[in-house]
């Protein structure tokens, strides 16, 4: 080819070809008739074939540019539908958001956020994941996924940390259990290796209190473990065994009869972040996503335990 043929050639080309008349082709594009006749001139230098049969009466494609027609109306639509998705992702209107959490952010938080985002952006799809710990910070370092919402597993430098919330840890156990009916503060030499269940050291909770409790007695111990708070508070509900969780694994509305103390000398807290790369911006779907998650926090009242940043 002599030089590229451009979008604006393949638009006055179409324009032509529906109208059948430089004159209405030109009207339709806000051009002069001059302007176009000049457009169509360069496409056809460009391609080195005439594209069209001009009489006095009428202007008709030729069998070639008959042919290349639908592919031009392809090309022009599939780059308009592209620009049109483009712009709506701009304004937040469609998109795709990929997210990992904690399950605690997602029972308390996460749920409601989405809910009440999808009335404003119901063309946005999501895929929500709660892999263990260690692999949330991994998903976001390489890209698989926006962003993460858990507490800090490695801390690798490559990542930003942005604190959303803090909670203290505690015991959790049937309200029939000693422990819980203590009339004063429960400490952590209260808590005897007898009936400790604890998690596994790949989850974050378990990787946490093996990281900064690592003195405390019990975990030197032989003792059950489990990988999920699912598991763990169907075992607790059993009303033998009792635990050491964050505040805001707690699920007192679904376990009434399990009890959170909050544990001291020491008090003992983690921080539950947004885990973004820093050299890469969100989408404005997922930075809008965000929004809604932080006013929903700030909406709700925050459990025992359980403070904002």
């Amino acid at each position: 080819m002599r030089h590229n043929v451009t979008l604006k050639q393949l638009r006055c080309f179409l324009a032509v070809a529906d109208t059948g008349s430089f004159t209405a082709a030109a009207l339709r594009l806000c051009m002069t008739q001059s302007a176009l006749t000049a457009t169509i001139q360069q496409l056809e230098e460009a391609v080195d074939l005439k594209m069209f049969d001009r009489t006095t009466r009428r202007v008709a494609l030729t069998d070639h540019a008959e042919r290349f027609r639908a592919e031009a109306e392809k090309a022009v639509n599939g780059f308009d539908s592209a620009i049109y998705d483009l712009m709506a992702l701009s304004q937040g209107n469609r998109g795709h958001i990929r997210i990992v959490a904690a399950a605690s952010i997602i029972n308390r938080f996460l749920v409601r956020a989405i809910h009440a985002f999808r009335d404003s952006y119901p063309g946005i799809t999501i895929s929500l994941r709660n892999p263990a710990a260690r692999q949330a910070e991994r998903l976001v370092l390489e890209g698989e996924v926006d962003f993460a919402i858990d507490s800090k597993y490695q801390g690798h430098e490559g990542l930003d940390y942005t604190p959303l919330v803090a909670d203290s840890y505690g015991v959790v156990c049937h309200r029939d259990l000693p422990l819980a009916r203590l009339r004063r503060a429960v400490c952590w030499a209260d808590l005897t290796p007898e009936h400790y269940i604890g998690f596994s050291a790949d989850t974050g909770i378990g990787h946490f209190l093996r990281s900064h409790a690592g003195n405390w007695p019990v975990l030197g111990g032989r003792h059950d473990e489990v990988e999920s708070t699912s598991s763990l508070f169907a075992m607790l509900n059993m009303g033998k065994q009792y635990s050491v969780v964050p505040a805001l694994a707690n699920r007192e509305h679904e376990y009434p009869d399990l009890v959170f103390r909050e544990l001291h000398e020491p008090l003992l807290s983690r921080e539950i972040c947004v885990i973004t790369r820093p050299l890469r911006s969100l989408s404005p779907s997922a930075q809008r996503l965000l929004e809604v998650l932080l006013d929903e926090i700030r909406r709700q009242p925050m459990p025992p335990g359980v403070s904002l940043k």
